[in-house]
């Protein structure tokens, strides 16, 4: 199962000039901990609210996610610089 990028969201939030408040308001949260406690992991976000963040930013769904073919070979590469 692919992992979301909380990393590549935030960075993606910043560099589209919002705020966690800005994102907040367009997914319909009253508060800011909404959409912070997704960005930061403490709640998993669901498949519409991950929809509607890629549509705010600009990008596709699938473009949230890690990429296991380039997770995995770091890995490889990791323990072949350590062998």
């Amino acid at each position: 199962m692919k992992k979301v990028n909380l990393e590549k969201i935030k960075k993606l939030r910043k560099k589209s000039g919002l705020s966690v408040e800005d994102v907040s308001r367009d997914l319909g949260y009253k508060t800011v901990n909404g959409y912070y406690y997704l960005e930061t992991g403490r709640n998993k976000f669901s498949a519409e609210n991950l929809a509607m963040v890629a549509e705010i930013l600009g990008i596709s769904i699938s473009a949230l996610f890690f990429e296991e073919n380039l997770a995995k070979m770091a890995i490889v590469e990791g323990a072949e610089q350590n062998d």
